[in-house]
């Protein structure tokens, strides 16, 4: 554990360089609140944590900057959630509450707005919809040989996909379909659905081939990547930004990252740390969605390592309270 003084200098340090993004000189934080002693002191305490892993000089002439370690202990020690101001406060509230949109489009919006609150990439990770009661299916011919499948789920998510029909489908084949499907499937899970026999051949291909169809989007994860284009103007070395924008294209990759943050109860993983290399420049601060104490969705978002943990800290876990609050209402 660093005494008061290295405690002091290390978190003036940190905060320094996430507001500048260059190297901080011991005579600057001389004059910061909770040091007050000479630079020389200061120059023989930064040459101390420097030694013990919390810092390290990019060049020799230039001053100190944080090192994953250093910024572990800072928002280990140093940095607790900030408050949102007020005005930020009323604009997420006005958010959620005029959001009377499909799920889908209410993730969608809401990862936007977590980017545009905090100038970093957003991800928002929906509830997955195989748990979700189905509310009604149907199924709309497009031509004798396609037809779409709507199911809406007590969730609010609006699932559809265009299935292929046997040849020369008649009309009144997909109508009996149709309501086969709604009388074998509405009130049941995505998961415990079963379709039974109807009776006639023809209905029951046309039921497998839609059911198959739907069962296979809903077991796929939502997940909404808002602001990557933050991310272009975060890092100096164009191959770092490049290995950032490529991984958060590659859905699998973001929906793990972000539930493996959260199932091992952290709520900052600061560069390695989270195990994907590509990121290995990045933090990123996640948030459970939480609807009748069921974890059902994520939020987080994705930074540098100087990211500014506390307003981060702070407004994630408002947005992730409000979604679950607006997830709860329905």
């Amino acid at each position: 554990m660093l005494d008061e003084r290295k405690t002091a200098i290390l978190g003036a340090v940190v905060q320094e360089y996430i507001a500048t993004a260059q190297p901080v000189g011991s005579t600057h934080i001389a004059g910061a609140p909770g040091v007050a002693v000479s630079s020389a002191t200061v120059r023989n305490e930064m040459a101390v944590l420097e030694q013990e892993g919390y810092l390290v000089q990019p060049h020799t002439s230039a001053g100190r900057i944080p090192t994953d370690k250093g910024y572990r202990f800072f928002v280990d020690h140093l940095a607790s959630p900030g408050r949102l101001d007020a005005a930020t406060s009323a604009q997420v509230g006005a958010f959620f509450s005029a959001a009377h949109v499909r799920l889908e489009e209410m993730l969608l919006r809401t990862s936007n707005l977590l980017a545009h609150l905090t100038s970093y990439a957003a991800v928002v990770v929906g509830p997955k919809t195989e748990a979700a009661t189905i509310r009604s299916i149907h199924l709309v011919g497009l031509s004798n040989q396609y037809a779409t499948v709507v199911v809406v789920l007590g969730n609010g998510t609006v699932e559809n996909q265009v299935v292929e029909l046997p040849d020369e489908t008649a009309d009144a084949v997909l109508d009996a379909a149709s309501a086969h499907l709604a009388r074998a499937i509405i009130g049941s899970t995505m998961a415990s659905a079963e379709i039974g026999p109807s009776g006639d051949a023809e209905v029951d291909a046309v039921c497998r081939s839609a059911f198959d169809a739907i069962r296979q989007v809903s077991s796929d994860d939502h997940v909404y990547v808002g602001g990557a284009s933050w991310m272009a103007g975060a890092f100096d070395a164009v191959e770092v930004v490049r290995d950032v924008l490529h991984t958060l294209e590659q859905q699998f990759i973001v929906v793990s990252l972000v539930r493996d943050i959260v199932d091992r109860g952290m709520s900052v993983a600061i560069g390695i740390e989270h195990g994907v290399e590509p990121l290995s420049a990045c933090s990123v601060v996640v948030a459970p969605v939480v609807v009748g104490g069921e974890h059902l969705g994520s939020v987080g978002v994705l930074g540098p390592t100087r990211m500014n943990y506390p307003q981060a800290l702070a407004t994630v876990d408002v947005v992730s309270e409000r979604l679950g609050h607006r997830l709860e209402e329905g």
